[in-house]
């Protein structure tokens, strides 16, 4: 869903989730390359159009802020890097994050565990 936006937008709401409700001041401090406020504003109006912010009023102005959930965001885009990285594969995808056990630490891997045994629960097996 995300991954369709184009660049700058997609930064935009890149963002918003990273740091919550803005302003447009706020959103044009945060980019990487100087904007003007008015093609913030442009751009923001298209993702609201589009369903991926929402505006609302504040003592400081119009805040902006992501639609979509952050859990919502964080499957979709977990499920295009499983389609395109892996193959579709979650169990190539948890593979390559298992290679990574120099990065995990003890309570990650205890975590990582329990949700294995939460799915395979799930799914009436042992």
């Amino acid at each position: 869903m995300l991954s369709k936006l184009p660049p700058r937008e997609r930064q935009i709401v890149d963002i918003l989730y990273e740091r919550g409700a803005l302003a447009v001041a706020e959103i044009c401090d945060a980019l990487p390359d100087q904007l003007s406020g008015s093609a913030v504003r442009a751009m923001l109006k298209r993702l609201e159009d589009k369903g991926f912010v929402q505006r609302s009023e504040s003592q400081r102005g119009f805040l902006y802020s992501p639609v979509v959930s952050d859990t919502a965001a964080k499957r979709s885009a977990l499920s295009d890097i499983v389609r395109v990285f892996f193959n579709g594969s979650p169990a190539s995808a948890a593979s390559a994050l298992l290679g990574m056990t120099n990065k995990l630490d003890a309570e990650e891997l205890d975590e990582l565990e329990a949700m294995i045994a939460r799915a395979r629960e799930a799914k009436g097996g042992k």
